[in-house]
């Protein structure tokens, strides 16, 4: 592959790069307006959510994709590095979201695997965790049940992944194989680039 097929191959990467952005920022958008503080991931920090991490990332893949073309038309080392490490970052930074999803399964408004009494076992009284609480607040899961969710979590995520998971998943994995090509056009054109550039020393 030469310089010449490399930026092709980057530029057209860039298009289908810009186009992710956008489905990332969409689905972020769609997160926010629909689901509201349901995938809040933390009652503590309640921006941090998987609807702003998604906005963040796909207006973070937009402006990269920028720097990646002017990288690939200029054939510039520099904001070709960048552009394959800025890329790099957004990809592990949906890794993170997929996998804080899952951990925060608890926060999906429901309490214990089949029931709240779940945790009854667990604490060895008759208690839960704070996450459980209708209101969130210290100590809540002391309470009455009357102030706890009672919507089992299995059947909760079950309901939500058959819902959405075809198209989650398919999304998902288009847009981390398009990145993946990314990172290989770019790191395939930053080391032609050296490569002509020591060639030419």
């Amino acid at each position: 592959m030469n310089c010449l097929d490399a930026m092709t191959d980057l530029t057209c990467f860039l298009l289908f790069s810009q186009l992710g952005g956008c489905g990332i920022l969409g689905v972020g958008i769609w997160l926010a307006v629909t689901q509201g503080n349901f995938a809040t991931l933390s009652s503590s920090f309640p921006s941090l959510s998987a609807a702003n991490l998604l906005i963040v990332t796909g207006t973070f893949v937009m402006i990269i994709g920028f720097v990646g073309c002017i990288g690939a038309i200029k054939e510039n080392k520099c904001l070709l590095l960048s552009f394959f490490i800025m890329l790099l970052i957004v990809f592990l930074l949906e890794l993170t979201v997929v996998i804080l999803f899952f951990v925060y399964t608890d926060k999906f408004r429901c309490c214990g695997v089949s029931n709240y009494t779940d945790w009854f076992e667990v604490y060895n009284t008759t208690r839960v965790p704070d996450s459980c609480c209708l209101e969130f607040s210290e100590n809540c899961g002391l309470h009455s049940p009357g102030t706890w969710w009672k919507a089992p979590c299995y059947e909760t995520v079950k309901v939500w992944l058959q819902e959405n998971l075809l198209a989650v998943g398919i999304f998902g994995l288009c847009t981390a194989l398009v990145q993946i090509l990314g990172l290989t056009f770019a790191m395939t054109m930053y080391c032609q680039v050296v490569k002509a550039d020591t060639y030419c020393a």
